[in-house]
């Protein structure tokens, strides 16, 4: 038997058909970076929808299980500076104190004063925080692994390998 995902190519889909319009339209052009790039962007976008119905039946939008999630990583007491979160969620100063305000709010994180700088503030995940996020997880979970199931364990290593090397230089 073999697994989902090998054997016969699956149907066409709207990529195929709109690299197919570009190349009649456009056979000057090499639309070949189309195949792969577009496919990845619809993907991301029906991810982001897929992840934010998650996150709704926890009652999180995704920023705020990006700043939970950044704070249960973080590992037993479960704290970080604003800093920190702001290096990890990629947003700016004034975004990441208007976050931590509302989840503040909500009961979710709470804030402290930094012992190593008196000017400084550290940022603690609540029980209720952790509780959030972590149901939040396991539901993003279940929800990702039934979307691989479609590839077999060595596709799913090979995509995450040629994944990674592409944002390799976004990272660096």
């Amino acid at each position: 038997m073999t697994p989902r995902g090998a054997g016969a190519a699956p149907p066409p889909d709207d990529v195929d058909r709109i690299v197919d319009a570009w190349r009649r339209e456009r056979p000057d052009l090499d639309v070949a970076p189309l195949q792969v790039l577009s496919r990845v962007s619809r993907l991301a976008r029906r991810l982001d929808l897929d992840r934010a119905q998650a996150f709704a039946q926890h009652h999180l939008e995704g920023w705020e299980f990006d700043v939970l999630s950044a704070l249960r990583r973080a590992g037993d007491p479960y704290e970080l500076s604003p800093g920190q979160l702001i290096r990890q969620t990629l947003v700016t100063s004034g975004t990441m104190t208007n976050r931590v305000d509302r989840l503040e709010r909500r009961g979710l994180v709470g804030r402290s004063p930094d012992p190593h700088d008196r000017r400084g503030v550290i940022v603690r995940l609540t029980p209720e925080g952790q509780e959030a996020v972590d149901a939040a997880m396991a539901d993003l979970l279940d929800r990702e692994r039934t979307l691989l199931a479609e590839l077999s364990a060595p596709d799913r290593e090979q995509l995450a390998a040629m994944l990674r090397r592409l944002l390799s230089p976004f990272e660096a």
